[in-house]
């Protein structure tokens, strides 16, 4: 399994990466990336740090790990820019902490992040069918979510992603040892949301296209 949106200790998240890379290995995942919370406080720090361990990681342990980021709570307008800065510093995967319904993100997240064109839009909520489309139109992947409470609105964002055409992918958003999915376990959550077996894998393709860019 592929999974693109994880935590460690260098935001909220439990675990130190190296230790996020051993679970998920032995979990059966074959690629992750590292994506902790960001704003303009600690996008170097972040970056810098898990860039650095990426590279010490190469052809170790049996799995891909890349270096990413979670833009979250920012104001819509530092997005775009920081989105620019996390990939001049080398961030693999830009994601923005989307307008979950259970926390008070920015108004204008969703559009700012899909304007952006950023990789993810992570558990963005009540999507609207404009904002998908323009999803479509970007490439901006709307994310499907293990996580509780913003997994609240997988059903609307599935329902918005097929009436659209925008492409979907499916992340646990792992902060602890036991966010960790097995694959039947990603299933019942793709399939609790209204969709296939078929969607499913259509989602791990869409995450290494994310990766291949």
């Amino acid at each position: 399994m592929i999974d693109l949106h994880m935590h460690s200790t260098f935001s909220d998240g439990e675990l130190i990466p190296a230790e996020v890379v051993s679970r998920a290995s032995v979990a059966g995942y074959k690629a992750l990336a590292i994506t902790d919370h960001v704003d303009p406080s600690n996008i170097e720090l972040i970056i810098k740090n898990i860039c650095r361990f990426c590279k010490e990681m190469e052809g170790l342990g049996g799995i891909e790990v890349y270096p990413g980021v979670e833009i979250t709570h920012v104001p819509p307008s530092l997005i775009k820019p920081l989105a620019v800065r996390a990939r001049e510093l080398g961030a693999k995967v830009v994601v923005v902490h989307g307008e979950t319904i259970v926390e008070p993100v920015p108004k204008g997240t969703n559009m700012a992040a899909i304007r952006a064109n950023v990789d993810i839009l992570a558990h963005p909520g009540m999507l609207t069918e404009a904002e998908a489309r323009l999803a479509r139109k970007n490439n901006v992947f709307l994310e499907i979510t293990a996580r509780k409470g913003h997994s609240l609105t997988n059903g609307h964002v599935a329902r918005m992603a097929l009436k659209t055409g925008a492409k979907m992918v499916y992340n646990t958003d792992s902060h602890s040892p036991g966010d960790l999915t097995s694959w039947d376990k990603a299933l019942r959550i793709i399939k609790g949301a209204s969709l296939s077996e078929r969607d499913a894998i259509k989602m791990q393709e869409n995450a290494k296209e994310i990766i291949g860019r």
